[in-house]
């Protein structure tokens, strides 16, 4: 196999389509565009949806849901999360900087209290937002909260 012998794979190479050269070159009279039409004519782009006059896919499908912009995200904390990590770390106030330090929430997010498990130390907690359970089992054992705006 020498440069000058070189040749592309068999099949690889497809002869161009020359449209609208005469009738010699088997793409002659309607170019490959078919008869009448809108496509047949110059100048045609179809519009993004448009189904040739059938009524178009998002026409056909119903509107449905609503969402709401001004909805705010908790991440959610149960308190018996507080509770293994206070033990562990032997901590007094647990708040949105520690719970950061410890990976249980993003830096940027809004933290929500709740009530599942049980407490039994008295922790200072300091979050954006508590639930109603969470506050009584904080109180009940003489914690304090803190909401965070």
């Amino acid at each position: 196999m020498n440069l000058n012998n070189l040749k592309p794979a068999k099949g690889s190479i497809h002869s161009e389509k020359r449209i609208g050269r005469g009738q010699g070159s088997g793409h002659g009279g309607t170019s490959t565009r078919g008869h009448k039409g809108a496509q047949s004519r110059s100048g045609y782009s179809s519009k993004p949806g448009f189904e040739g006059g059938q009524m178009p896919l998002q026409r056909r499908l119903p509107k449905f849901g609503f969402k709401n912009h001004k909805r705010v995200d908790f991440k959610a904390i149960n308190i018996s999360t507080l509770e293994e990590m206070a033990a562990k770390n032997s901590l007094k106030a647990v708040s949105v900087e520690t719970l950061v330090a410890a990976g249980f929430v993003a830096k940027g997010d809004k933290v929500k209290i709740l009530g599942k498990g049980t407490l039994t130390l008295a922790l200072e907690v300091s979050a954006h937002a508590f639930s109603k359970s969470a506050q009584e089992a904080i109180e009940a054992v003489k914690g304090s909260i803190n909401i965070v705006k």
